[in-house]
């Protein structure tokens, strides 16, 4: 028998509940359970017959007392412990009628996302953390030509509720970089956003940028974590061994691509929406779908694993729709698995 099929695997739902002012529910497991006294976020095992969605209301239930209203699929994780193999299915749960208390004697706590960090967790839990400090909406902006037109449609994007950005300036010499990045990131702070360098992760640390974006050159040359939490460290990937590096060298999260053909790389085979899946539920990590995508590509690309998509070209022109409102507007609709 492999050691794959002598290790038994538990299938698992878990709620990011999220409230109204954005504070997120952890609970602490009891001192004598398995991994007693760390935190985790509301959940249980997934019994046999039971649809997902009908595992996390019957577990939100018994444990907390409220009744699920509204929930959509965050993430997947994939963990191995030493005595067993655990699948998360993970949703974000937004509306719920009652209010929760540790049915169980299971200390509640109310925290902002960042804070989650200040949290001991399970393993298994890790990717759950940073996918609750994510929004769903990545903007990457595009190459600037006429600076005061592009500082102009950047404000409008942060006005219009976009709160993730990697700044993508290729063409620009470094001095000229650098001067962008400043005024981008002061505008971006300003706004309750968090922005991202396509840079050196050292220049990213001067800055005071929120993290840095590791192209796949930069990725490859990478041995280990370039910066510290709460930094973020995202990375591009177009294959699984690009993904299991990210992981390995430490990454928040990864934007898989190119789902769809893009003006930007003709000469690419886009992976489709069933290479997209391959990928996503391959990842370790949260992961964003690019290329090629726009807000009304949300439903699929939460179908396909991911907790969102990235965009160029349409969170530029059109950020409203990209925005956190319209966003949200769209997970409310999504059919929950």
């Amino acid at each position: 028998m492999s050691l794959t099929a002598a290790i038994p695997r538990l299938e698992v739902v878990a709620g990011v509940i999220r409230g109204a002012d954005g504070r997120i529910l952890i609970a602490r497991r009891a001192a004598a359970a398995d991994q007693g006294g760390l935190w985790e976020f509301p959940g249980g095992k997934l019994e046999a017959g039971e649809s997902r969605l009908e595992a996390l209301r019957r577990e939100l239930r018994e444990e907390l007392g409220i009744t699920l209203r509204a929930a959509a699929p965050l993430l997947e994780v994939s963990h191995r412990y030493p005595q067993r193999a655990v699948r998360l299915y993970v949703f974000e749960v937004t509306a719920w009628q009652g209010t929760p208390s540790g049915l169980e004697g299971q200390p509640l706590r109310w925290v902002a996302p960042d804070a989650l960090l200040g949290h001991a967790f399970p393993a298994a839990n890790l990717p759950i953390v940073t996918a609750a400090r994510l929004p769903r909406a990545c903007l990457i902006t595009p190459e600037p030509e006429q600076l005061p037109q592009w500082l102009a449609q950047l404000a409008a994007c942060l006005a219009a509720g976009v709160k993730l950005i990697q700044l993508r300036a290729n063409t620009l010499p470094p001095p000229a970089y650098q001067a962008l990045a400043r005024e981008a990131i002061a505008m971006a702070h300003a706004h309750g956003a968090r922005i991202l360098l396509n840079a050196e992760p050292a220049l990213a640390a001067q800055l005071g940028a929120d993290g840095v974006h590791l192209n796949a050159r930069r990725l490859r040359a990478m041995a280990a974590r370039p910066l510290d939490a709460p930094a973020l460290v995202s990375a591009a990937c177009h294959d699984a061994e690009a993904l299991d590096l990210a992981a390995a060298v430490g990454c928040d999260f990864v934007l898989i691509s190119p789902v769809a053909p893009t003006a930007s790389h003709p000469g690419v085979t886009p992976l489709g929406w069933s290479g997209l899946a391959r990928l996503a539920r391959h990842s370790r990590l949260p992961a964003y779908a690019l290329g090629g995508m726009n807000a009304d590509a949300l439903p699929q690309a939460v179908a396909a694993g991911c907790i969102g998509v990235a965009a160029i070209t349409a969170a530029w022109r059109q950020p409203e729709a990209m925005g956190e409102a319209n966003v949200r507007r769209l997970l409310g609709a999504l059919p929950a698995l």
